[in-house]
């Protein structure tokens, strides 16, 4: 994959971050960060109008069954990733190797939910031998920004649901690169439309997210417990980010 190099902004323009994002997104076998597995990836670059500067994907075999419910949504089966897929650890390397050429160029990352995508590489990594991110940054969570600044509006916050919100194009759904690339833009839209109150650098927006986590899982910690769907003596929701 290319070597990035990112660029300051002038002043009084749109956030520096905005300039030049990187995406990424995971197809998995699950929802379980430390158990499920990576089948399809994308890692990929957008300029500051939401076009595809530079992208890859990855399809794995990730050497355990695909569960029929997982195939459903995604649209690979164990049959189809143990035919055409690469071997899981070559990919989680190749993943790993793409996403650090992002970070160590000063280039963000988005991830919609970063914890679980970010997560799940790391846990993959470490079940391949492969060293892992262990504290991505920069990193940009929409979902987390758009929480954080339209906090009251009801609904889902599903990728799909805020896309669609700010105008955002997705097609093909829980496709890795389709839900990458619909991140990113989202990202941009979140940045032109809150960019007066948006920090400014990638360190503070980095830090204030870590912070907005913590707050978004707190609040709804206490949400569930008001409406006994969770215990008051259970554990709170983690609200660690961008890594669990």
């Amino acid at each position: 994959m290319t070597t990035w190099q990112a660029e300051p902004l002038p002043l009084f323009q749109t956030p520096e971050w905005a300039r030049l994002v990187g995406v990424f997104d995971l197809e998995t076998t699950g929802v379980d960060v430390e158990n499920d597995r990576i089948v399809t990836a994308h890692v990929g670059l957008l300029d500051a109008d939401g076009h595809v500067v530079d992208a890859r994907d990855w399809l794995a075999d990730p050497g355990v069954e695909i569960p029929a419910g997982a195939a459903a949504i995604h649209g690979i089966s164990t049959e189809r990733a143990r035919a055409d897929g690469a071997p899981a650890p070559r990919v989680v390397a190749e993943v790993v190797d793409a996403l650090a050429a992002l970070f160590a160029a000063g280039i963000p990352v988005v991830a919609y939910n970063a914890p679980f995508d970010f997560s799940m590489l790391k846990n993959e990594a470490v079940r391949h031998g492969v060293t892992p991110i262990a504290a991505p940054s920069p990193v940009i969570d929409p979902l987390v920004v758009d929480k954080t600044f339209d906090r009251y509006r009801r609904g889902k916050r599903t990728l799909s649901v805020v896309a669609e919100h700010y105008s955002v194009p997705l097609e093909s759904a829980h496709e890795a690169c389709a839900d990458a690339v619909a991140a990113g833009r989202l990202a941009l839209a979140l940045a032109e439309k809150f960019g007066p109150w948006l920090p400014s650098t990638l360190d503070e927006l980095h830090t204030r997210q870590i912070g907005w986590a913590r707050t978004q899982a707190a609040s709804l910690t206490e949400y569930f417990v008001k409406i006994g769907r969770l215990d008051a003596t259970a554990p709170a929701i983690d609200g660690a980010w961008p890594i669990r």
